[in-house]
């Protein structure tokens, strides 16, 4: 029997090839996993809900189809932390807010059907900003997630719950959600792999809503070789989702066998520096240039004025969309009910359960997006911010008819102290100021480790974005990156693991 100590520090690759081979068995996998859990998640707070006795019953229907002789998928056996944003038909769904605690969905998102058909146990529910709404998960309902490599510091948002899962060996995959960055921001600065796949290829049938344009499930890991048989698993046309892509899926995990970047043509934006990022972050984002240079690539220097204005513009367009996305939390058809006492109106439940039910960053973008939305002022905000839209679309397409990748920080800085920008919002908001201008254009991005700021020996973020349904060029460049980084310094998270 391996040491759980051992089977833990596996990769989600390494498991699934020694489960295949008997030579561990999912459920021995499962348990050490649950068994960390046990020991560090009290600290580290990363998920809301664990499935002891559904994830063990999924790894014992593993090693029944193993004994029979049935060939096992690429994934078969490995567990998985799943973002609390994905419904469930066996776990509660909360979306990190109060207005739907203790909710058990009476069907399976499309994602989760895809990961249990591929025989990926999933452990439990991750914690995460409410609705979606944050950069830090300080915005759940049911209180913060620690940074592993420092339980002082935010695990990135809105999916530090996953992120953290990660870092802290609690379970070698997740799915995390990216609306703004909520998928690379959390892995920069926990050191893991992050992916934002093209708008529309991971379907968002069962995904709870906060700005249908721009929300993308995607896949994340502690390296890039896992995070694409992630993303192969998970991805794909689906008919029960009107923006799902009719496409096959890029080989991403061809192309994280076969990284190179010899010959491909990497470009620099200017306006992903200046004001306001950290010393350390640039130095590690300067030396990833270098390290792509010396690996045969050639570095392109791209103007895109309009990336400027891509804050400003997600500000308008995500809060009018979740203001008209969480208007079905009523009151009346599920979740939290208050004041029903038989002599209150609809509406008056209604106000009642929203004040209680929601936090508040969902009320200041409920309320924000509702205003710009408002007659009088749609064209002035909303109308103004979709042609701003439109502008970083062309820009993207500009750079991509002179580079084959776009590679920046991930985040201007590393991770902050809890608490620090609580009440600064805008100084939160900044956080995304890497990552938005992807998710206006629906491209593919990717997020991995390129070592830690000298400053504060915290882990920085290296974002590759690629154009739309290009996302095999992320998972080139990235295992590419990857395998020249774990040479020189070996890997952040695997050689240097911060201590719970």
């Amino acid at each position: 029997m391996t040491d759980h100590s051992t089977i833990i520090k596996l990769t989600a690759a390494e498991i699934a090839a020694k489960i295949a081979s008997g030579e561990l068995t999912a459920v021995e996998v499962t348990e050490a996993h649950l068994a960390r859990i046990d020991a560090v998640d009290e600290k580290v707070h990363a998920f809301l809900h664990i499935d002891r006795e559904g994830a063990l019953a999924q790894a014992r229907a593993v090693d029944a189809k193993r004994e029979a002789g049935e060939k096992l998928g690429p994934l078969a056996g490995v567990p998985l932390a799943l973002k609390d944003i994905f419904t469930t038909k066996d776990m509660p769904t909360t979306v990190g807010s109060k207005i739907l605690e203790g909710w058990v969905p009476p069907y399976d998102a499309t994602l989760t059907q895809k990961l249990r058909a591929a025989d990926v146990v999933i452990l439990g529910k991750t914690n995460m900003d409410e609705f979606a709404m944050g950069s830090s998960t300080e915005n759940s309902a049911y209180g913060p997630t620690g940074n592993p490599w420092d339980l002082t510091r935010i695990p990135g948002g809105s999916g530090g719950g996953s992120s953290a899962a990660l870092a802290s060996y609690e379970a070698p995959l997740a799915i995390g959600t990216d609306t703004g960055g909520s998928i690379r921001q959390p892995a920069a600065v926990t050191g893991t792999v992050g992916v934002k796949p093209t708008y529309g290829g991971v379907s968002r049938y069962g995904m709870v809503a906060f700005s249908s344009s721009l929300d993308q499930g995607g896949p994340c890991a502690r390296t890039v070789l896992d995070a694409a048989l992630l993303h192969e698993a998970i991805a794909g046309h689906d008919p029960l989702d009107s923006t799902s892509i009719d496409a096959p899926v890029p080989p991403v995990v061809e192309a994280a066998r076969n990284g190179s970047v010899q010959g491909m043509r990497v470009g620099v934006v200017k306006q992903f520096r200046g004001e306001g990022y950290q010393a350390g972050v640039l130095q590690r984002f300067d030396e990833s240039v270098e390290l792509l240079k010396s690996l045969g690539a050639d570095i392109v220097e791209l103007d895109c004025p309009s990336f400027d204005l891509a804050l400003s513009a997600y500000y308008l367009i995500a809060p009018s969309e979740c203001s008209s996305n969480l208007a079905r939390f009523d009151a009346m058809r599920y979740g939290l009910r208050v004041g029903d006492d038989g002599t209150k109106s609809a509406e008056e439940v209604t106000a009642l359960t929203r004040e209680a039910g929601f936090g508040d960053e969902v009320k200041r973008r409920i309320i924000l997006g509702t205003y710009a939305l408002s007659s009088g002022y749609y064209d002035a905000y909303y109308g103004s911010a979709q042609k701003v839209r439109t502008l970083i679309t062309q820009d993207f397409e500009k750079a991509f008819e002179q580079v084959d990748v776009i590679v920046s920080p991930t985040t201007p800085t590393t991770a902050f102290p809890i608490g620090e920008r609580a009440d600064d919002p805008m100084a939160m908001y900044l956080a995304d100021l890497c990552t938005i201008p992807t998710n206006l254009a629906g491209n593919s991005a990717m997020s991995l480790p390129c070592g830690l700021a000298p400053e504060d020996g915290l882990p920085v973020g290296l974002q590759i974005i690629a154009p739309a349904m290009k996302d095999d060029r992320l998972y080139k460049v990235g295992s590419a990156v990857e395998a020249a980084f774990v040479e020189k310094w070996g890997h952040p998270l695997l050689e240097e693991a911060p201590s719970l």
